[in-house]
């Protein structure tokens, strides 16, 4: 999960494509998202190639991640993985302490990296 508590629209699509093959409800519950929420998801990846829907399975048809799909799945993982130092955090967590984070050991974290300046009335 993010640092802000939301995920990102990569980490869901990797959420929907890491499913496999299920209905949308099983999607639905699975990616904790709203119907409305998930069918402008389902929508897109299906646009895109990377899901294929098929009245095979369960009453309202089947969802199942295509090889484009794995593909792209694959490629998030890597990035993931990539972006992870090994720490526990998620990437974007991971990121957000990055930025925050001093430049070097000597640098302390809560002191400025440039003195301050201080500003006065001339007249």
């Amino acid at each position: 999960m993010a640092v802000n508590g939301r995920r990102s629209n990569i980490e869901i699509i990797a959420d929907i494509l890491r499913m496999g093959k299920a209905s949308k409800t099983q999607i639905m519950y699975r990616v904790s998202m709203s119907y409305a929420q998930l069918q402008k998801y389902l929508d897109y990846l299906m646009d895109r190639g990377f899901l294929s829907w098929s009245m095979q399975g369960y009453r309202g048809g089947t969802y199942s991640v295509t090889g484009e799909g794995e593909l792209l799945l694959e490629s998030i993982e890597k990035i993931e993985e990539l972006l992870n130092f090994g720490n526990g955090y998620t990437p974007m967590e991971n990121i957000s302490q990055a930025l925050v984070m001093p430049k070097s050991r000597d640098e302390k974290v809560n002191q400025p990296s440039r003195p301050a300046i201080e500003l006065r009335n001339r007249r």
